[in-house]
């Protein structure tokens, strides 16, 4: 079968077209033909030898954890699909799944059924950074109505969904943007837009319960400002260092370091916002699963609206 592998550790260039043996699924299992993968940023730091390099293994290997696409092959044991039934997911993660490539094997209950008439590109696009949203607002904050939360890089691939499930729990939203993105960010339900090029972190928002930083660095430090004592900062992108979380605890506020886990029934949950209109998820761009390496350059790069996914097989 057709994969991309990352040959070695390093920049786009390490990514590298290749024919790799088929999977084939064991007991509790199912085998994936993919019509999409999504990418997300943690692919390309992985590449690079950050992320979860170190759960995934040295090179070569492939890429990738978001995949929607057809079973066309079960384990002993599966009872929850069948051969035909069109899913999606992000199986095993952190260790390597193997996205990008036209066949995955992953246990079924770390996958979804996608609704009938969904696009299967849209389907890729939402299991790692749909679960992150979730995870951290619901999970880790139990954000709640009447609650206000500030999103930092609200536009990304985890930001524009972490906008509209937390309008689905009753908060306020506060984005934080490039303000090319707030009239794509007033139209998923922000209630108030910051331009993140022109507006200091710290001076984002005042006193909100829930901070999602997902931009790291020193706006982890920032973020901290904007929140309330007895409040949550979410520290998705890069977690907290030593000085954030003695700090946070200075203030009184509770520093949350959220990692997405698989979860076949949070997927069920965000798809049921989607059916009731709540949830869109947003596909900038899908390229061919050949342009891997130009994939990872646009997300390096920064500025995209949403998603980008590659298209692998037919669906």
């Amino acid at each position: 079968m057709r994969a991309v592998q990352a040959v070695r550790f390093g920049g786009p260039e390490a990514l590298e077209l290749v024919e790799v043996e088929r999977p084939s699924p064991i007991s509790t299992e199912v085998r994936v033909a993919v019509a999409a993968a999504g990418v997300n940023p943690v692919d390309c730091k992985t590449r690079r030898g950050e992320g979860v390099a170190r759960w995934v293994g040295a090179p070569p290997f492939i890429p990738g954890w978001d995949v929607a696409g057809t079973v066309d092959a079960t384990g002993y044991g599966v009872t929850r699909l069948a051969v035909g039934d069109r899913v999606l997911g992000m199986p095993w993660f952190p260790r390597r799944a193997g996205a990008y490539a036209e066949h995955v094997t992953a246990p079924s209950r770390q996958l979804a059924r996608v609704p009938d008439g969904m696009d299967l590109r849209e389907a890729a696009a939402l299991p790692l950074a749909g679960l992150t949203a979730w995870q951290s607002l619901v999970d880790a904050a139990d954000l709640r109505a009447g609650q206000t939360v500030l999103v930092l890089g609200a536009a990304g691939g985890v930001g524009h969904l972490a906008v509209q499930v937390a309008k689905a729990r009753g908060a306020s939203v506060v984005a934080s943007a490039r303000p090319e993105r707030h009239a794509f960010l007033r139209e998923l339900g922000a209630d108030e837009l910051v331009d993140r090029t022109s507006v200091p972190t710290a001076q984002a928002a005042r006193e909100v319960d829930v901070a999602l930083d997902l931009l790291g660095g020193e706006h982890t430090r920032a973020a901290l400002e904007t929140v309330r004592p007895g409040g949550v900062l979410l520290a998705v992108a890069d977690g907290a260092d030593e000085r954030v979380l003695a700090e946070a605890e200075r203030r009184g506020v509770r520093v949350s370091e959220p990692l997405v886990e698989p979860d076949g029934h949070g997927l069920e949950l965000l798809l049921a916002l989607m059916g009731e209109g709540r949830l869109r998820v947003t596909v900038e761009e899908a390229l061919p699963l050949a342009d891997a390496r130009r994939a990872h350059e646009r997300v390096e790069a920064g500025g995209v609206r949403g998603k980008l996914v590659l298209e692998v097989g037919a669906g």
